[in-house]
């Protein structure tokens, strides 16, 4: 059950849902780059959102649980999607980083067809955390078309991070 629809409701989930937090792009078409091999994808806003693939490497475009990316990842992603992302900046040693998690995938099933839900370890890929002016974790980030629509530190639960991302983004 995800937004009160069950699984066979999600199927029926057009592109046409995230057009609305899409600004300044075509009608008929968003560029979505996939988390798995980076490629930049033209995908038309009228077919189902859970049948949207990438052309290089046939993962599914819209899933439905956080991604671990690196910074030069992240940096694509940042520089070409025109869908929105969520971004946790953590660490493997923070205690309310690991207890958040849970919180934040549950959160990303919510919102699948709103936002690309990304996890940064910041340890590993610093460049971005310095870039942002991350000072403390776990800071989650919310850009859109290259710019921070919305930020802030701390652990939340589940209905916080929801709320929160469907306000920075103006989308119900």
């Amino acid at each position: 059950m995800v937004d009160g629809h069950d699984s066979a409701d999600m199927a029926d989930v057009r592109l046409q849902a995230i057009k609305g937090c899409v600004m300044g792009v075509s009608d008929s078409i968003v560029e979505v780059v996939c988390v798995n091999c980076g490629q930049v994808n033209r995908v038309p806003t009228d077919r189902p959102a859970n049948k949207a693939t990438c052309g290089r490497c046939g993962a599914i475009l819209f899933g439905r649980e956080p991604v671990q990316i690196d910074d030069a990842g992240l940096t694509k992603q940042i520089e070409r999607s025109d869908f929105p992302l969520v971004i946790d900046f953590w660490a493997e040693w923070c205690g309310p980083c690991r207890a958040m998690a849970p919180a934040y995938a549950q959160a990303a099933v919510r919102l699948a067809t709103k936002a690309h839900f990304l996890k940064v370890e910041v340890d590993s890929n610093p460049m971005w955390a310095g870039k942002l002016g991350v000072r403390g974790i776990p800071a989650l980030f919310v850009i859109h078309r290259g710019k921070v629509v919305a930020q802030r530190s701390g652990a939340l639960d589940s209905s916080s991070i929801e709320k929160w991302v469907r306000s920075s983004l103006d989308v119900s």
